[in-house]
């Protein structure tokens, strides 16, 4: 079984990952798509040379190992980041797989993104994507599930088990904690971003920023909430 998880950045698609990866029928793969990302708009990230040099870049082959079946594992859960998929990347693959869509409100995204990075437009939060890739799974018959980062924060056991049972898979204790430090299927760039991760045990809630949006970024605010209240209306919910 295939699992494509699609998230924007600042998300908790990481800690997501941790989870899955704790179980002991489930492989992962951490942001499938970032070299080919890179190596496209060579965006100036840190650590853009080692992560091109690292990595596939080569989308058809990504393509060919993303849809293949595991062995041994039962599970393979893919943490896929839904800016890293450009207007020009193929997406009819996306249907070869269980699609589930981690969303977070806007404001909270954008004020924790802006600490580290520039934001120009709203494709480098994701948002538009993640709309993208869903409408285009429910106009090919499938049933994308969606889950809300702040359910998943305050109410991890009830969101993972109503996940699980959507998915059709057993639930693990084993998904609501884990031991601290680097995991070997942590992409390299987590020297960069994940040091909150590799300090946890466990889902811990999200906290809500009260400072206003900045006004430069007000538009795109406006824009991602949209998005966001459209899909979070199809989000499984801790009593689902």
């Amino acid at each position: 079984m295939n699992i494509y998880t699609w998230s924007g950045p600042r998300n908790l698609s990481t800690v997501l990952m941790r989870a899955f990866e704790n179980r002991e029928d489930t492989k992962v793969w951490d942001e499938p798509l970032y070299g080919y990302y890179l190596n496209e708009t060579k965006k100036d990230h840190p650590m853009y040379k080692e992560i091109i040099e690292t990595y596939e870049i080569n989308i058809n082959k990504l393509i060919k190992k993303i849809t293949s079946n595991t062995k041994g594992e039962k599970i393979f859960y893919q943490k896929h980041m839904t800016h890293h998929v450009l207007s020009k990347t193929p997406v009819n693959w996306i249907t070869k797989g269980t699609n589930v869509f981690l969303i977070r409100d806007p404001k909270d995204v954008i004020l924790s993104y802006i600490q580290k990075n520039t934001l120009n437009n709203s494709n480098d939060i994701g948002f538009p994507m993640q709309r993208k890739l869903f409408n285009l799974i429910k106009n090919k018959g499938g049933s994308p599930i969606i889950i809300n980062a702040d359910d998943l924060s305050t109410n991890p056991r009830n969101v993972l088990i109503n996940l699980c049972a959507v998915l059709k898979i057993k639930f693990s204790e084993k998904m609501l904690k884990w031991s601290k430090g680097k995991r070997d299927s942590d992409g390299i760039w987590e020297k960069i971003w994940y040091k909150n991760v590799q300090s946890s045990i466990k889902f811990e809630k999200l906290k809500k920023n009260n400072l206003a949006i900045p006004k430069i970024h007000e538009n795109i605010y406006k824009e991602c909430l949209d998005i966001y209240n459209e899909l979070n209306l199809h989000r499984i919910k801790n009593g689902r």
